[in-house]
């Protein structure tokens, strides 16, 4: 797993959506989750996906998101800033089991080439016990990062086994019922991240 996180010594270039995220509910009366926010979100962000699991199955939404869960869409193969924000959020999703509530990580590939089941399993099992790892078909992948506006693009690499992709760094909370209710930028701190998750578990 280390070779997979120390071949190259570049930094990933974050691009695009950069602006507001948008969730599709009423006014902040019809929102439940209102208090548990610190920006506006409106409009429409997740939805369905069909991907392959760690494990070789195919899997839709519906079998990963069976309780709230973070989701983070990166490669195995990323020098700094994936094993970075995983582990942000493996951070967090800790803090919270000691508070008493369950989140599931899950990390989805936008690197299918190189990213297989067992690879994926090889970097989750290494992040942590219950996260899980997704990948999928050039198709799958992509139709599930445009499900959440997430942005993804290889880079140019005269060798076609070391390459970089530019993708974006959000990661996004998904309760089972509700989907995506709120995301979370880099500079969000584990605690900070438990903070605002907490409350949105206790509100559902």
């Amino acid at each position: 797993m280390v070779r997979n996180l120390a071949i190259l010594a570049g930094v990933v270039v974050v691009a695009g959506l950069g602006g507001t995220f948008y969730f599709s509910q009423g006014s902040n009366d019809e929102d439940q989750f209102a208090q548990c926010r610190e920006g506006a979100v409106a409009g429409a962000i997740g939805g369905p996906f069909e991907l392959v699991s760690e494990t070789g199955e195919t899997v839709t939404d519906k079998d990963v998101i069976t309780e709230p869960s973070l989701l983070y869409f990166g490669y195995t193969f990323c020098p700094d800033v994936c094993p970075l924000d995983n582990t942000r959020n493996v951070e967090a999703v800790e803090i919270l089991e000691e508070r008493g509530q369950s989140v599931k990580p899950v990390f989805i590939s936008i690197d299918p080439e190189r990213d297989t089941p067992e690879v994926m399993a090889e970097f989750t099992d290494y992040m942590h016990p219950r996260m899980v790892g997704l990948t999928g078909s050039a198709a799958q992948v992509k139709a599930a990062s445009q499900a959440y506006r997430t942005y993804y693009k290889k880079q140019e690499s005269d060798d076609p086994e070391y390459y970089l992709v530019d993708h974006s760094t959000f990661s996004y909370l998904v309760l089972p019922e509700h989907g995506f209710v709120d995301y979370f930028k880099r500079d969000v701190t584990p605690e900070q991240m438990a903070d605002r998750i907490g409350c949105f578990v206790e509100k559902m």
